[in-house]
């Protein structure tokens, strides 16, 4: 499995970026799709997370109501849409995928090689 990060960039505060994620290779569809971010001198930190089959969604609480995430089976490809984007958003953007607890890094097996987001005040 292999995943591929991309659009991240250099936004004002209040603006918006869409990340995307595109799997390939032979993932279970029981796997959860998520994505994390680590600032400088920062653990790396859950941010939100999708399941292939169903479609469930799970935010962390910085994420909640400003981040969507959804994905595209047909394409096997998850987005995170981030609006109201504040400076603290400012961090290097993962995904990954596994089938383990959808919150901690450690439930998950593949990772994509991250994404650089900052937000200016």
């Amino acid at each position: 499995v292999q995943l591929q990060a991309s659009g991240g960039g250099l936004v004002q505060a209040g603006g918006s970026l869409r990340l995307s994620c595109a799997a390939s290779g032979r993932i279970s569809p029981w796997y959860v799709m998520g994505w994390f971010r680590q600032a400088p001198g920062k653990e790396r930190d859950f941010v939100a997370a999708i399941r292939w089959l169903g479609g469930n969604t799970y935010y962390a609480d910085s994420a909640e109501g400003r981040f969507t995430i959804s994905r595209d089976n047909a394409k096997n490809t998850v987005y995170l849409q981030m609006n109201s984007l504040k400076p603290e958003d400012t961090a290097v953007y993962y995904c990954a995928t596994g089938g383990g607890s959808y919150l901690y890094a450690g439930g998950y097996e593949f990772w994509g090689q991250g994404t650089e987001v900052t937000v200016s005040s």
